[in-house]
């Protein structure tokens, strides 16, 4: 699920500060913090995978990549599988790149850019999407709110977020009916949205974007019952299976919070790597490959605040200020 940069972090007193940064620059005066080069320093012995979604700023999302190359080791999924199998740390400031929900821009956008760095990256498919126009189900329901839909455990007023965060607290049979009331009561259709087909996947994994488990249709697996949860995960591994000639080795979590029921089903299923949405940096080694933490960045993140993305400097204030990371 996209998310929403952190705010701006307030100066020190009697300190000169510049004028407001950018929206896309916020906390990005963190990369001349003293304890930036402290943090570049313990980050090199850490595992930073990178969560983005979509691509819409391809020229920012190259100069980031250019940076990595210039300040980190990329790897790719197999990698950190073999790391852990074999029970050897990857490399120091080793960064793997990941796209959840994967909508058309990694195709049109990312893919152009890793491959002209030779950069691998991963792709967390949503199954129940491919080959389809639907849009993804939260902007769907922003849409309709927008223009009349109205659902009976929904405030009738409020901003998208809000609306959003009702629906992901709702028991998932809650959410899909209200889901099903703004469609028969808003009085427009949200316009389609090209999702990837099957044969994008494989180019995709031609090109060292590997495919991953996204679930069928990304609902909050805390909200499902046990049933559901199986048949979220199990439907999409079969999904994918079948569209790639081999079965997915890697899932990650909707909204980015682990689920022990999930957990079981994908040891069932003889996955090796499972991702968090949590904004921390993991061991080299990850100790729970099926609980490894990611780090939540955008296409249009500037390089400043990158870094301090990178650093894990950016979200250890986001903790200190009760703003942890969500998908």
């Amino acid at each position: 699920m996209p998310h929403s940069d952190s705010t701006t972090i307030s100066s020190p007193p009697q300190t000169t500060v510049p004028s407001p940064p950018p929206e896309r620059d916020r906390g990005g005066w963190l990369r001349f913090a003293p304890v930036q080069p402290l943090f570049r320093a313990r980050a090199a012995q850490r595992l930073a995978v990178l969560a983005y979604h979509g691509v819409t700023d391809p020229s920012s999302f190259g100069a980031q990549l250019d940076r990595l190359r210039r300040l980190a080791t990329p790897v790719s999924l197999q990698a950190v599988e073999r790391a852990i199998s074999e029970g050897r740390p990857l490399p120091p400031r080793s960064v793997l790149i990941t796209f959840d929900d994967a909508d058309r821009t990694v195709l049109t956008h990312a893919l152009p850019a890793l491959a002209a760095r030779r950069i691998p990256a991963a792709a967390f498919v949503i199954a129940e999407l491919i080959g389809t126009d639907r849009p993804f189900w939260w902007h769907e329901a922003a849409f309709l709110a927008r223009h009349g839909g109205q659902a009976r455990s929904l405030p009738s007023h409020g901003r998208p977020e809000q609306l959003l965060a009702r629906l992901k607290a709702l028991p998932d049979p809650d959410r899909r009916r209200s889901l099903h009331e703004l469609r028969v009561s808003a009085y427009r259709r949200p316009p389609c949205q090209e999702q990837l087909g099957p044969d994008d996947l494989r180019a995709l994994r031609a090109a060292q974007v590997a495919i991953g488990n996204h679930t069928l249709g990304h609902p909050c697996l805390s909200r499902c019952d046990d049933s559901t949860v199986h048949a979220e995960i199990a439907g999409a591994h079969l999904a994918l299976t079948q569209w790639l000639g081999e079965a997915p080795t890697a899932f990650a979590y909707p909204n980015g919070g682990f689920d022990p029921r999930a957990d079981s089903v994908l040891r069932q299923l003889g996955y090796r790597l499972g991702f968090l949405s949590d904004h921390r940096l993991g061991p080299r080694l990850p100790a729970h490959p099926l609980r490894i933490s990611r780090l939540q960045v955008d296409s249009t993140t500037s390089t400043r605040r990158f870094d301090t993305i990178l650093s894990g400097l950016e979200p250890a204030v986001q903790r200190w200020r009760g703003r942890p990371g969500t998908d």
